[in-house]
Formats: structure tokens, sequence, C-alpha cells
């Protein structure tokens, strides 16, 4: 049975709970990891880069000198890619990175990347968290006595955000927070440990344990 530890906001311990095996404890697929973190990152992109090709680049409509008797080498065009200023052979264009993955490997990929984290001790519960204002030192002193920031990267999972936590951990690097039912396979391989909140946890487990 895979545990995690629980965690007040203080940071002091408030014992164990047991992680749902459908989620936690699972075969893990390294392989539906690997395809699931790369289709993210492909994405990501924004396919937006483009270059000019010698058609393209203004000027040139002119043969720079005469084909024979110069001495030079031959040139029809001062836009040509040999010479400076000139288009680009074979350049990038947009395009769409986007990789298709299916439903059921991003679950798998999930589930197997929990699994591995959880078998690491990297997971850890939060019993339950509030911020009355925006705070960042709070936010980073609650992390730190878990000892989970700052050397390691930390994702924070809540069941429901509100503007006070998101603003007290925006400005700590190396810190996410994210939605129990939005978590990535790409956000766990990220983060070196992951705290979820005793609600974001059963949300969790209403949303993947299928």
């Amino acid at each position: 049975m895979a545990k995690a530890n629980v965690y007040e906001q203080n940071g002091s311990k408030a014992g164990s709970v047991d992680l749902p095996k459908n989620i936690f404890e699972v075969e893990v697929n390294e392989f539906v990891v690997h395809e699931v973190v790369i289709a993210y990152l492909a994405n990501q992109r924004q396919g937006t880069v483009n270059t000019k090709e010698r058609s393209d680049v203004r000027g040139g409509g002119k043969k720079p000198w005469r084909q024979k008797g110069t001495g030079r080498a031959r040139a029809g065009t001062i836009r040509s890619p040999l010479w400076r200023g000139g288009g680009t052979t074979f350049g990038p264009h947009p395009r769409d990175h986007r990789l298709k993955v299916n439903k059921k490997t991003k679950r798998l990929a999930l589930k197997s990347s929990l699994t591995a984290r959880a078998a690491d001790g990297d997971i850890m519960v939060l019993k339950a968290m509030s911020f009355e204002a925006p705070k960042t030192s709070a936010f980073a002193a609650m992390l730190r006595s878990m000892e989970a920031y700052p050397r390691k990267k930390a994702l924070v999972v809540v069941d429901k955000t509100d503007d006070a936590t998101l603003k007290s951990a925006r400005n700590l690097a190396g810190v996410r927070v994210t939605l129990a039912s939005n978590v990535t396979t790409y956000d766990v391989v990220w983060a070196d440990k992951i705290v979820l909140t005793s609600a974001a946890l059963k949300r969790m487990e209403e949303v993947y344990a299928s």
C-alpha cells in the first residue's frame, strides 16, 4: 500500500495516509510517460517561425554583372542564398507541431508517473491550506518546513484555486500550483516534490480512479 506523510500548514507532521491504489499503485509504463511528455512539449510550440527564401527577399532583379569576361563567378541575383542578405535555403516556415495522444494513454502516463513518485517518497499531503491574503513569504515558509523548497521544485495540487494562493506562489521560482483535475504528466515529471491538499487528493480519486 502506497503511503504519504500528512502535514499541517505550519509544517508539522500529522500522520500518514494511504494513497489510492488505482492511481498510485499501477504498473509503471516508462514508454508511455515519455511519449506523453514529448507530445506535451511539442504542443506548447507556436510554430510561427518563418524565414524568407530568395523569391521573398526584396531586390535582386538585376543581374549584378555580365555573365562572362569579368573573371568572377557567375551571378544572377544579389539575393542568392550564397550572398550576404540573400534568401535562406530550406529555412523553417510556419507549421503545426501538435502531436495527438489518446485520452487513455494520457491517463496511463499520469498514473505511471504518480506511481513512480509515490514509490520514491516524493508525494506529500497537506491537511489543509488557506491564506487570508497573498503572502509569498508565508507560502515559501510552508513549503520550506516540508522540505519541498527551495532546493527542490515543488508542484502544489489543489482542488480549487483562489487569488490569495495563486498570488502567494506566482513569484516563487520552481513552484507551480495546479488543479487536481488539470494535473499533467509533465507537471509530475518536472517536480521534485508533489504536495497535494487532502481535498485535492480526494478530487484526483474522483477524476482519475476509473
